[in-house]
């Protein structure tokens, strides 16, 4: 065999040896993302068959997380120290801002997530990262809400202010405000109404009952928005259209005013 022909079967096999070469790491990456795919899809499936309801603090419906997942809610809740964390189930997800204002907080932001975010968070660095990052930016937009609010002297009848965490990475806000405090008075003397057939004793729990109960669902109102500017343009306008109602005549009331907080 000439020395041509070696030096060709040479090169031949060196391409070769070369084109494999740039194969194995291809193939090692795939196997590795297969493994990794297997391995987060049998964690999540773990996670799914372990998780039982818990002592997590305040809730809205059945919640449950799974150990990994109570071990990540109990870190985030000690990381935002400043807010108030309530948990909901996922089956309430799309009904739990309707009873966020029984959580109203005038010293805490209210934080409302949902249990499969946590469970995902628990164990998605790059999902926790973006809502981590949500919760930090809504606190700032909130805060400033508030101060905003103080400064313009709006913020009497607001209990509190609050967020939900979408599904979407988006944020949604809501300020839970206290009826008129002519509305609240009409409330009062209903319940007391009840009680005066009754004994003098009882018609002190009545007047006690009536004061515990200022806060019930019917004597606040809820305005939520998706943006910080929406949510203060309408608590303004509530406000406004409150004071306003406060000097009507009873005819003019009749008329009927309405505001539409839908966005």
């Amino acid at each position: 065999m000439s020395i041509n022909t070696t030096n060709n079967i040479n090169g031949i096999n060196n391409a070769f040896n070369a084109y494999k070469n740039t194969l194995k790491p291809d193939n090692k990456v795939k196997k590795e993302d297969e493994r990794k795919d297997v391995k987060e899809t049998k964690s999540a499936e773990k996670n799914e068959q372990t998780k039982k309801a818990g002592n997590y603090g305040k809730t809205i419906g059945n919640a449950k997380l799974s150990k990994e997942g109570a071990k990540y809610y109990e870190e985030l809740k000690k990381k935002f120290g400043n807010m108030d964390f309530i948990l909901v189930s996922a089956d309430m997800k799309e009904k739990a801002q309707a009873n966020a204002g029984a959580f109203a907080n005038p010293s805490k932001m209210v934080v409302l997530i949902d249990e499969e975010k946590i469970e995902k968070m628990a164990t998605d660095e790059t999902f926790r990262a973006q809502y981590e990052g949500l919760i930090e930016k809504a606190a700032a937009n909130l805060t400033q809400l508030k101060t905003s609010m103080d400064n313009s002297g709006q913020s009497s009848n607001i209990l509190g202010y609050g967020l939900q965490l979408k599904d979407d990475g988006e944020i949604s806000y809501f300020a839970v405000l206290r009826k008129s405090a002519e509305a609240q008075k009409e409330h009062i003397e209903k319940v007391v109404e009840k009680h005066q057939a009754e004994k003098k004793a009882a018609a002190k729990k009545a007047e006690k009952e009536a004061a515990e109960e200022r806060l019930r669902p019917e004597d606040t109102v809820f305005i939520q928005a998706d943006s910080i500017e929406e949510l203060m343009q309408k608590v303004s306008e509530y406000n406004f259209t409150d004071r306003s109602d406060a000097v009507q005549t009873e005819q003019e009331l009749q008329v009927g005013q309405s505001i539409d907080f839908k966005g």
